[in-house]
């Protein structure tokens, strides 16, 4: 009996997880929904700002043979954090260090998130050949990067969120820090590259942006398992600061934070259509993915290898969440739209 609750108490838990990874990645729709009397300034700065970060890409999916809207259709995001910042003058040598691909089922308000490691060996079109899928940015931007995922999962990639360090420092600073529990003492490099110019305490304290990124960003005192759980409780301890009733007066410094350092191919009257998904309530239905794999060397070089018949898993439950059939590439039109034959153009 205790093991069942147990179990249950850690479902339950598991599920809220899930939801507010699902918020961090809508930060803006928060924002836009929120607010209450001050509700009309922010909406405004909102699509002043998504307007700014607009970067169509001019690129067709393979995937798709019909033109798509996140109101109507089953669609993707990809989310990808890139290893970059003023610093790096946003070089062609920058990498991904975060990828997450959202799956959204407009029918069933749910939302599929999935986790690829960074490390991960797959093919790369760019380059022609296997190596990590972080090296995919490098070769060709988010551009490869999409086509490097549409290879490995076999679905369309629809619309891509990009963002860099400065953005994840100047969110944390707009919101006057966050506190997160250290596990351990750490030296770590800050946003400029100064080797261990960030030194933190074990223990629960206040951190700024540059700390907090050390803390997310360092991988030599545990593992990438490690580092993920990490991240989640610095993604909790942000959200809980931006929920908080103090942090509203923030939120207008929040969205210049984001906007000055986001692109996207999502128009602002897209990102309205999320609306939908965000006020489904308990009827949103979010379940993370990851990757499951080993550790690997190839000519000593460290790579994660992929479990290929995992894999076959996850391009099934990707593709049952979009209405694709596994051999076709077809749109996942709904009813509305059943009859349409339009074809998507990049930047539109």
């Amino acid at each position: 009996m205790f093991n069942e609750r147990r179990a249950l108490k850690l479902q339950k838990k598991k599920k809220r997880r899930k939801k507010w990874l699902f918020w961090v990645l809508t930060p803006l729709l928060i924002i836009v929904l929120g607010g209450a009397a001050y509700g009309s300034y922010l909406y405004n700065k909102a699509e002043a700002v998504v307007s700014k970060s607009y970067k169509p890409l001019e690129r067709t999916s393979t995937k798709r043979v019909k033109e798509v809207h996140p109101e109507l259709d089953n669609i993707t995001v990809l989310f990808a954090g890139i290893d970059d910042s003023e610093t790096r003058n946003f070089s062609t040598a920058s990498r991904t260090d975060a990828l997450m691909l959202a799956t959204f089922n407009e029918k069933q308000k749910s939302v599929k998130l999935l986790s690829i490691p960074r490390d991960s060996y797959v093919y790369i079109p760019s380059k022609g050949y296997e190596d990590k899928i972080n090296h995919a940015y490098g070769k060709g931007g988010i551009t490869s990067t999409i086509e490097t995922i549409e290879e490995l999962l076999d679905i369309p990639v629809d619309y891509y969120v990009k963002m860099n360090f400065d953005a994840f420092i100047d969110v944390v600073d707009a919101l006057g820090g966050i506190k997160v529990e250290v596990p351990y003492e750490l030296f770590e490099k800050d946003s400029k590259d100064r080797h261990n110019a960030i030194h933190l305490q074990k223990g629960l304290q206040e951190l700024d942006g540059e700390e907090a990124l050390a803390l997310a960003r360092t991988r030599h005192y545990d593992s990438d398992i490690y580092r993920g759980q990490r991240q989640q409780e610095i993604l909790k301890a942000i959200i809980s600061k931006a929920a908080s009733a103090k942090s509203v007066s923030k939120y207008g410094t929040v969205i210049e934070a984001v906007g000055d350092n986001m692109e996207t191919d999502l128009s602002f009257d897209e990102m309205k259509s999320f609306i939908d998904y965000a006020t489904a309530g308990k009827q949103l239905d979010v379940e993370t993915l990851t990757l499951k794999g080993s550790d690997s060397r190839i000519n000593g070089i460290y790579y994660y290898q992929l479990d290929k018949p995992e894999l076959e898993v996850i391009k099934s439950t990707l593709k049952t969440q979009l209405n694709i059939g596994s051999n076709d590439n077809s749109s996942s039109q709904s009813d509305k739209e059943e009859n349409s034959s339009t074809t998507k153009v990049a930047g539109q």
